[in-house]
């Protein structure tokens, strides 16, 4: 699903008008961005929390040459889900 299938599923769902859930939906994702930017996470419970996690610089193989190469570290965003969200997905059937 992509974010304009997203919006118009929780427009329908809330009742909302599509341009209103849209203005929420940028509103909730731009301070989920603000948040992590100045290292907070955010939890939401059941679902699951965003964080920042540092990763280490280490050292790798350019594939073509095969020559030695330092791979930098530095923050990245993560994504653990909460119990509710992985239930909903464990329960889904093939």
């Amino acid at each position: 699903m992509h974010k304009g299938a997203l919006i118009e599923a929780a427009a329908e769902l809330s009742g909302l008008s599509q341009k209103d859930t849209a203005l929420a939906f940028n509103a909730v994702i731009e301070t989920i961005c603000q948040s992590l930017s100045v290292g907070e996470p955010v939890q939401i419970l059941g679902f699951g929390t965003f964080e920042v996690r540092n990763r280490k610089s280490r050292r790798g193989r350019n594939p073509q040459t095969g020559e030695p190469i330092e791979i930098p570290g530095g923050n990245y965003p993560a994504f653990r889900c909460g119990k509710l969200l992985k239930d909903a997905v464990a329960s889904q059937k093939d």
